[in-house]
């Protein structure tokens, strides 16, 4: 506080009359702190691409396994998931290395892949190992090679159908440009995960499902899986999300066969992926509907509502699609096809508890018999759709969901 002698000396000091007052000390301002600079967090990790894994695959003896994966957006660094789900003994990864493809099993720009700093990992069995940030520019749309030598390891995780050529060497090559004595195979081993940051990114989409999903009888080597021509749309549309698919073919939504049933997958390949924040419930229940003993279509209901439930629990939000035909598979029924109808009429119905529905059904079935596709829209086995059936798959996604 001032005293009253100090105001009168700072009244006498204003009007120019200061004799017989000292001055009172005037103490100069600190000069004031610098604002914090905030540094801009890193953008948050999201999937770029991603499968499901499953029981089965082979051994590897000194060998080096290149695999192609197609992303969906974009990234200014990566990181890597490898899983060990169903292995019976650990994984040993020798060395990792990132890369853009440059065609074939030929490889550039390619970047170490590190594991807490160091160059190899042991995956214990049931577990995944995730890399650490690579400094790597992950193209949208583009090809990019995941390259691992394998000392020595069991089979155990693999994702059967990859639709796509996986390259395998003896020996360790896998920091070179090209592999020498490649083989191809079909399968994608032990990968399960590519993430990226990307500052611009709303989030990851999860298509889950079976056959039709996993682009079963699509073109080889093409990237024309339904989840794959969604991805396009919506980079086409200026959505900045990622799709993944977490297909299986012949998964089942309620019993174990071709992999873990779609609920007991359900944690691990939707509501633990990186940036989920949408997930497509697809055709596994086309499955337990040609199944010798199928599950009532109550039971068929009820685990799709469980799905549904989940996915909300975690903060999802959940697309529903609609069955497809499949009148003169090997496996169709008319009670099959009776049950198709009750799914479809609840998936459409206000009781569902979907945010929306993707009418794969409506979308492909012929109108004049809709218990059938449409020709043009057929495989030619009457169960999976053919090119432009995914296509209509994809195009009847309703895009609206992801501003949301």
């Amino acid at each position: 506080m001032i005293s009253m002698s100090m105001r009168r000396c700072a009244v006498a000091f204003a009007l120019g009359l200061a004799a017989g007052c000292s001055a009172p000390p005037v103490p100069m301002p600190e000069p004031p702190s610098p604002a914090p600079v905030p540094s801009a967090a890193p953008a948050s990790w999201v999937g770029t691409w991603g499968t499901a894994v499953q029981h089965g695959g082979r051994s590897f003896q000194d060998h080096t396994v290149r695999q192609i994966v197609h992303t969906s957006i974009g990234g200014d660094s990566a990181r890597v998931r490898f899983s060990n789900e169903f292995g019976s003994g650990p994984l040993v990864i020798g060395s990792a290395y990132l890369a853009h493809r440059a065609g074939g099993g030929t490889v550039t720009d390619s970047r170490p892949v590190m594991f807490g700093g160091a160059t190899t990992v042991t995956v214990p069995a049931g577990q995944t190992a995730v890399s650490d940030e690579v400094a790597f520019t992950v193209p949208a749309d583009g090809d990019v090679a995941v390259t691992v030598h394998l000392p020595t390891t069991a089979g155990g995780t693999v994702h059967g159908i990859a639709v796509q050529d996986t390259y395998v060497a003896s020996g360790d090559q896998a920091a070179a440009g090209g592999l020498s004595g490649a083989k191809t195979e079909s399968s994608w081993y032990f990968l399960s995960g590519l993430d990226v940051r990307n500052a611009g990114a709303a989030g990851a989409v999860v298509a889950f499902g079976a056959s039709i999903t996993d682009g079963f009888g699509s073109r080889f080597n093409g990237n024309q899986r339904w989840p794959d021509l969604l991805a396009d749309r919506l980079r086409a549309a200026g959505y900045t999300v990622g799709v993944l698919n977490a297909g299986i073919s012949g998964n089942r939504l309620t019993v174990d066969d071709r992999g873990e049933s779609a609920l007991n997958r359900f944690e691990r390949d939707v509501l633990s992926r990186p940036g989920a924040r949408w997930v497509i419930i697809s055709d596994d229940a086309i499955n337990d509907l040609g199944a010798a003993d199928p599950p009532s279509t109550a039971e068929l209901i009820g685990a799709l509502g469980t799905l549904v439930e989940r996915a909300h629990g975690a903060g999802l939000r959940v697309i529903c699609s609609t069955l497809t035909p499949y009148e003169g598979a090997g496996y169709w029924t008319a009670r099959g096809e009776s049950a198709r109808g009750e799914i479809n009429a609840f998936l459409r119905g206000p009781g569902s508890g979907c945010d929306a529905v993707l009418d794969a059904d409506r979308a492909t079935h012929d109108p004049s018999a809709p218990t059938r596709y449409r020709r043009a829209y057929d495989s030619g086995d009457h169960l999976h759709p053919g090119a432009a059936g995914l296509q209509a798959i994809a195009d009847a996604v309703p895009l609206d969901v992801f501003t949301r």
